[in-house]
């Protein structure tokens, strides 16, 4: 895993050239946007357990067929996973966040989930519902002004939800 910074040195260096100076202009834009970066990781992460029990709460209630006898979320054991897979899940993502990068996403947690997953008898469609909902309440905190370095949020959020995205996609 490179940040951001290391990822574009390797490229350049491999291209034996100079790093261009869009790119740089970006990370100059990336390292002025950066306490709002670390606002959104510290803020995702103090409410994890929240947006975690909260998105399943809400996925349960939309598909109670999961804890229903039989289901796969049904018994301790089995919700217990389920949670805890969606806190990996939420980590990651943040992991994520902080860097600017989502290859640790991709390396560490998405690669070979979906076959885990369908090994499992896992519904992808249900684990990427709950992704979805924990997309949601975090870029609702992450969104919230109060506290937060001011300033456009905007590319921010939208790079947010393009990891919980990747992750959605990447089980169903």
């Amino acid at each position: 895993m490179f940040d951001a910074f290391t990822k574009i040195v390797s490229q350049a260096d491999a291209r034996g050239d100079f790093v261009p100076t869009a790119t740089i202009d970006a990370l100059t834009k990336m390292v002025g946007d950066s306490n709002k970066r670390l606002d959104a990781v510290n803020r995702i992460t103090s409410n994890a357990s929240t947006i975690v029990a909260n998105a399943a709460r809400a996925l349960f209630a939309e598909q109670p067929q999961l804890i229903a006898p039989g289901g796969n979320a049904y018994t301790s054991r089995r919700m217990a996973a389920c949670l805890r897979d969606m806190e990996i899940i939420l980590r990651y993502v943040t992991y994520a966040i902080f860097s600017g990068d989502g290859s640790v996403l991709d390396d560490r947690c998405l690669n070979g989930l979906r076959e885990t997953y369908l090994a499992l008898g896992t519904p992808g469609a249900s684990v990427a519902a709950g992704v979805q909902k924990m997309k949601e309440a975090a870029l609702a905190i992450a969104n919230d002004p109060a506290g937060i370095t001011p300033g456009d949020c905007s590319a921010l959020c939208a790079e947010i939800g393009g990891y919980f995205d990747r992750a959605s996609a990447a089980v169903s």
